[in-house]
């Protein structure tokens, strides 16, 4: 969920899986209409994974959905180089790299964390170092395996120019938005591009023969991918590449849309000030959240997600803080970080890019 513009090899794949959610719409889930980042549980009972799922391998407790945070929050903390997992109590009970324990090659920007299809593992895409990596979720987390060259552009094999949205899709697949590049490819086991919508060196909005600087790319449980173009675009594709609508979005830098279970899109606005909108495919407005001024405004947010209880949860990048936005009433109810205020030391995030929530 970036781009360019934003800041002036090998690869392993996991066991083929779900990750089970439902809700209104990080690293894919599956709703039971569309598959999306917002893992959401629709009652407040124990997950049936719990125990062999992410918390329980980490020692952590379910959380009711009733809490303002229903659940643990995987954050991207891009320009802090970590990613860390934080708790309503907004406790970091879990980073990667670990305290004192740096990763054996640099880890440069974290500009996504999606959980594996068989929530073992992390996938993350490091915009502004041109890879991307898989890191075992566990109490000594290490990177598995990558692809790309880091801090080095390019459209051939091995290469990528600024990934965006990197996704274990099945167990011989990984998408990814290769922004700069203008596509959005699949990558095999053999680390060779078998699929691609558009093609490099072709940067118009003309889909599915090219793409404009793609900066999302949300699987959906249909084989499809909802597509998100710099520039005011949104692309529903099928699972064979077909166009089924595209729709203009309110703002000239979309970031990261997201489909909803009744087929509405859920889009961030990377913007000043910055806002988070619900259009229906054919790019009619149902709801917005926007404020111009004060605590409640937006700087440049990159991604919103919809949490169960309906609440949404937005990454406001330039404002250095993840929040939950209570849908029903527009009113920020949680959030991590310090508004306007970068850092890194206890509570304090810097251009946070990416979340996922974890039950």
């Amino acid at each position: 969920m970036g781009s360019r513009s934003r800041t002036a090899a090998g690869l392993a794949f996991v066991a083929s899986g779900v990750v089970v959610a439902a809700g209104c719409g990080t690293g894919g889930v599956h709703t039971g209409s569309v598959q999306t980042r917002g893992q959401a549980v629709a009652s407040s009972a124990r997950p049936s994974h719990a125990r062999s799922g992410p918390l329980g391998r980490l020692g952590l407790r379910p959380i009711p959905v009733s809490s303002p945070l229903p659940g643990y929050l995987m954050i991207a903390d891009r320009n802090n180089n970590r990613i860390v997992v934080v708790s309503p109590g907004k406790r970091i009970v879990w980073r990667f790299p670990r305290l004192g324990h740096p990763p054996r090659q640099e880890f440069a920007g974290p500009d996504d964390a999606f959980l594996t299809p068989d929530r073992r593992a992390i996938i993350t895409n490091e915009e502004f170092s041109d890879r991307v990596a898989q890191i075992s979720l566990s109490r000594r987390p290490r990177v598995l395996w990558e692809y790309g060259h880091q801090g080095t552009q390019g459209s051939g094999p091995g290469y990528l120019a600024h990934p965006d949205d990197a996704y274990v899709v099945s167990r011989n697949r990984v998408m990814v938005a290769d922004i700069i590049n203008c596509r959005v490819i699949w990558l095999s086991r053999a680390k060779r591009v078998v699929r691609s919508l558009g093609r490099a060196g072709s940067c118009v909005h003309d889909p599915p023969t090219s793409l404009l600087e793609p900066n999302g790319d949300t699987s959906l449980h249909d084989g499809g991918v909802l597509v998100t173009e710099i520039g005011g675009w949104v692309d529903r594709f099928d699972r064979r590449g077909r166009l089924r609508w595209s729709l203009r979005t309110p703002t000239d830098y979309p970031s990261d849309a997201q489909l909803m279970p009744n087929g509405d899109v859920l889009v961030a606005g990377f913007n000043t000030p910055g806002r988070v909108d619900i259009l229906t495919p054919t790019g009619h407005v149902v709801w917005t959240y926007e404020r111009s001024a004060g605590p409640g405004a937006l700087d440049r947010p990159s991604l919103a997600v919809p949490f169960p209880g309906g609440k949404i949860g937005v990454t406001d990048d330039w404002h250095h803080r993840v929040v939950v936005i209570d849908r029903r009433t527009k009113r920020i109810v949680w959030q991590f970080g310090h508004d306007g205020s970068a850092g890194r030391r206890r509570g304090y995030l810097n251009k946070p890019d990416g979340l996922q929530l974890i039950r």
